[in-house]
């Protein structure tokens, strides 16, 4: 039986205070290298399956990780894809100081990864419409 692939919600979130709370400091502070700790973290976990601040964070969990509510592995790879792709230009943008594109792209991460925190996953979302399209055409 092929076993299916997860991640422990706490993990899970830990990740998204991360990108959250890196956002709300980058503009508070002005500081836009702040973006590049959750943008390395997610880098390091999509290439080489180790997210320094999911490992962290399994430090201080008091179950199994198997105890935990799993969250779905490709799911959140999808979504890592997003928040990579949204910190990335929004520290690139800051960089090349094209200020409201930089803004545009690290207020929706922020906003996705707290409406994540919240329960609704944009990504999830998104992921899910897709797969639907694509079935929808192979269908025609």
């Amino acid at each position: 039986m092929n076993k299916v692939r997860s991640i422990p919600r706490p993990l899970v979130r830990a990740n998204q205070w991360t990108i959250f709370g890196s956002v709300v400091l980058t503009l508070i502070t002005k500081q836009e290298w702040i973006l590049a700790i959750p943008l390395i973290a997610c880098l390091l976990g999509l290439l080489f399956d180790f997210n320094p601040v999911m490992r962290f964070a399994k430090l201080f969990l008091r179950k199994k990780t198997s105890d935990y509510i799993p969250e779905d592995y490709d799911q959140q790879k999808f979504n890592s894809i997003i928040a990579i792709s949204c910190l990335g230009l929004g520290l690139l943008s800051f960089l090349l100081d094209w200020t409201r594109i930089a803004y545009i792209f690290t207020i929706m991460v922020g906003i996705a990864s707290f409406v994540a925190i919240l329960g609704f996953c944009i990504g999830c979302f998104i992921h899910y419409q897709w797969k639907q399209f694509t079935y929808r055409r192979s269908l025609k």
